[in-house]
């Protein structure tokens, strides 16, 4: 049997980040990968030489340890791009973060006012506790205003009500924002540095995200490291609280079983339960298949068109469509687009693995895509060259009502294993960012070569990810 100092499960942002710092140390790891292409949700897919983002990834941080492994894998080769995002909602375009102009010209002064009296009202008589996403957000926007700015956009990502996802995701996402700072940002911009906004330009690899991780792959290679592409866990043997060894089958069907002193898994933590040998409890399997996470779909297509508009993303949050967000990969990176007389974009639909969208013929997903672009007036059908579908599966841990319970169950019992850490979104089922994952990888391998670092207090109390000062 094969023997290494560390496996780890998945070559996303927090398995590669691991491997370059545990092979950077002298030690020997295997990376498995069940994708044929390294960065989990960050890859980038190529399309007749167009490259296309799965998700939109903006790279920023307030992280150190996170910007020198960027600024040393990459260097000159990002580029720095402008933040410029919108909401659509209502037939019209709303600037994100809020300007006070943009919203009084397009909802009007008269709703404008009921939203800042139903603001004042909330205040007066707050919701008494914010167990729930719907009750965070109207404590600090007022009911009026997460009506008309949270709720359908948050429920097409989640697929359940607002009233049934948890507060600690709103916390996450938009932490230190609220009406009255948006408000106080938008007309008296302040030069002391204590109102948070969000950040207005970020760094971008010129051909995108998987730049990144394809580059550092590369490194943990030439390191002495390896990946193994197309090769899924199968069965993780542990004995006494010591996980000994994992068994993986590549794409052929062959099997191969390869021990190790540690291990570190990003792979979804639901499938790591379900792969150790023997079994988990049956209490512990109950939770697992209790925890449950939202998928996406990206139909990616080709227009003829040489502009289209000038957004890095736009936020659909009208319930009149199914799309749930467009991502216009010439203005992340003009490299990204093969013909500069084309335009590519990324119109992403949220879905549950098993539904009508998940299952829907590709060809039918780019007709719906067409249709509902030109419905609310980003593209013309007729503009349509060429396209393909990506499906996400797994891509957001779903902070219902009953997950804490049920993670902290499955917490409980893998922190029983004195050689296993979990780390990034997957592998914590927890919705960290795309460098607090990578953070968490960082940290894992530090424990590896003798640090005690508390991974799960990683995006826990840090400040929100996209605020800055001014």
């Amino acid at each position: 049997m094969e023997h290494v100092d560390t496996v780890i499960f998945g070559a996303g942002p927090a398995g590669l980040a691991a491997a370059g710092r545990l092979v950077g140390k002298g030690k020997s790891v295997i990376v498995v990968e069940k994708e044929a292409l390294v960065g989990g949700i960050s890859k980038t897919l190529e399309y007749k030489g167009y490259r296309f983002d799965l998700g939109g990834h903006r790279f920023f941080t307030k992280a150190k340890e996170v910007n020198e492994l960027w600024d040393r894998t990459l260097g000159d080769d990002f580029i720095e791009r402008p933040r410029l995002s919108r909401i659509y909602y209502r037939n019209r375009f709303f600037d994100y973060p809020v300007r006070i102009q943009n919203v009084l010209r397009n909802l009007g002064m008269v709703e404008s006012a009921l939203i800042s009296f139903d603001y004042l009202r909330t205040k007066l008589m707050p919701h008494p506790e914010e167990r729930t996403f719907e009750q965070w957000v109207s404590n600090r926007f007022g009911r009026r205003l997460f009506n008309h700015f949270f709720k359908s956009y948050t429920e097409k990502l989640w697929g359940i009500p607002c009233s049934e996802i948890q507060a600690e995701w709103a916390a996450q996402r938009i932490k230190g924002l609220s009406f009255t700072s948006a408000i106080r940002s938008a007309l008296f911009p302040d030069k002391t540095g204590k109102i948070k906004t969000l950040i207005d330009k970020f760094r971008y690899p010129k051909l995108g995200p998987g730049m990144m991780y394809e580059r550092m792959a590369d490194d943990i290679r030439k390191a002495g490291g390896t990946i193994l592409p197309e090769t899924a866990v199968m069965q993780v043997h542990h004995e006494n609280g010591t996980v000994r060894s994992v068994v993986v089958r590549d794409r052929n069907g062959s099997e191969r079983e390869i021990s190790a002193d540690r291990f570190i898994s990003s792979m979804p933590i639901t499938e790591l339960v379900t792969a150790l040998s023997p079994a988990a409890p049956e209490h512990v399997l109950e939770a697992s298949r209790g925890l449950t996470y939202r998928s996406f779909i990206t139909a990616s297509v080709i227009l003829d068109t040489e502009r289209s508009f000038p957004d890095t993303w736009i936020y659909v949050h009208s319930p009149e469509v199914r799309l749930g967000r467009i991502q216009n990969f010439k203005a992340w990176s003009p490299y990204m687009v093969a013909d500069p007389s084309k335009t590519a974009l990324g119109l992403e639909y949220f879905c549950t693995e098993g539904d009508d969208l998940w299952t829907m013929d590709d060809q039918d997903l780019l007709s719906l895509a067409m249709r509902e672009l030109e419905a609310i007036g980003l593209g013309k059908a007729p503009q349509f060259v060429d396209g393909f579908v990506a499906r996400v599966p797994k891509a957001y841990p779903v902070y219902d009502a009953a997950y804490p319970e049920r993670l902290r169950v499955v917490r409980e019992y893998l922190s029983t294993f004195r050689n296993l850490q979990p780390v990034g979104r997957y592998g914590m089922f927890k919705y960290n960012n795309m460098d607090h994952s990578i953070l968490t990888g960082l940290l894992a391998a530090e424990n590896v070569l003798g640090a005690n670092h508390d991974i799960w207090e990683i995006n826990a109390d840090q400040e929100y990810h996209e605020e800055h000062k001014n």
